[in-house]
């Protein structure tokens, strides 16, 4: 079962976390078809949000067709957002995990390693300029 954690310090509002971190956890293959989410107590008991941050992140989830409640039930995953791609077993994703361990051994924060990752990966996916990939 996914276990939700909130930074209250990062300027995302704590329901938009929980949205990510549900679909972060389908695209990984954590979660998927018939996987049940928390309740709105569990979550609120592990981190102390307001009941009503987790119903809006579940209907946001809900109304994006990711999950489905079922009264007196529980929240359920509908779907997999999963591909070969993502999963743990991914050449994509060790080659990431070795670069991560190499930036940690330089001596790297995770910060910097944070900042080298989202401009790399902006350089590749975001258009800069006519010519520039997008």
């Amino acid at each position: 079962m996914i276990e939700f954690r909130i930074d209250r310090r990062s300027g995302v509002s704590t329901y938009v976390q929980i949205v990510q971190q549900v679909t972060q956890a389908m695209r990984l293959g954590l979660l998927g078809p018939g996987d049940r989410l928390p309740t709105a107590r569990e979550v609120v008991e592990a981190t102390a949000v307001n009941p009503n941050t987790v119903l809006k992140a579940y209907r946001e989830l809900e109304r994006d067709g990711l999950v489905e409640a079922r009264r007196g039930v529980g929240t359920f995953v509908t779907r997999s957002l999963a591909s070969d791609l993502t999963s743990v077993e991914a050449p994509l994703r060790r080659d990431l995990a070795e670069w991560v361990g190499r930036a940690k051994s330089s001596g790297l924060a995770i910060e910097e390693v944070d900042a080298l990752y989202a401009a790399v990966r902006d350089e590749h996916f975001h258009a800069r300029g006519p010519g520039r990939a997008s």
